[in-house]
């Protein structure tokens, strides 16, 4: 059995494979988690979400955090913690339409805030997670027979 630290190149590989994470944030004095989908440039995590608590509690509080993991069964799994801090790409700003076609080539199919968000694309909020902090961790199981 192998249960420890997850080198920094096999946490980077896994933000890097992966599309889905969730984002920890603090909300009216309170920890708040939530699902996105997220793409990573090798140097940030970009978001995007309609307005609401998370956006709100971003904006008070800019400190966040993305969890990702790989999960084969109870015995097989990693998981990566990125801390970093919240920074929107302004509406007018060219590297905005460049984000959000990098996000929705890795989706194959529009969540229901793609889908709404078509008709409401002023209203959509981009935004980077500034990278501070990559930590992993892992569990690795090998029987014997």
């Amino acid at each position: 059995m192998q249960l420890g630290k997850l080198p920094s190149a096999a946490a980077i590989a896994i933000l890097d494979e992966s599309s889905l994470g969730r984002l920890g944030c603090i909300a009216n004095g309170r920890p708040y988690v939530v699902p996105v989908y997220y793409f990573f440039d090798g140097q940030d995590i970009y978001i995007h979400s309609l307005p609401g608590l998370k956006i709100e509690a971003l904006r008070t509080n800019p400190a966040a955090c993305l969890q990702v993991d790989q999960i084969r069964d109870a015995y097989h799994w990693r998981s990566v913690i990125v801390a970093g801090v919240y920074e929107e790409v302004g509406p007018d700003d060219q590297e905005r339409e460049k984000i959000l076609a990098r996000l929705y080539q890795r989706l194959p199919h529009l969540s229901p805030v793609e889908s709404r968000s078509e008709s409401r694309g002023d209203e959509l909020i981009v935004f980077r997670l500034r990278i501070e902090e990559i930590t992993g961790v892992g569990e690795e199981w090998s029987w014997k027979s």
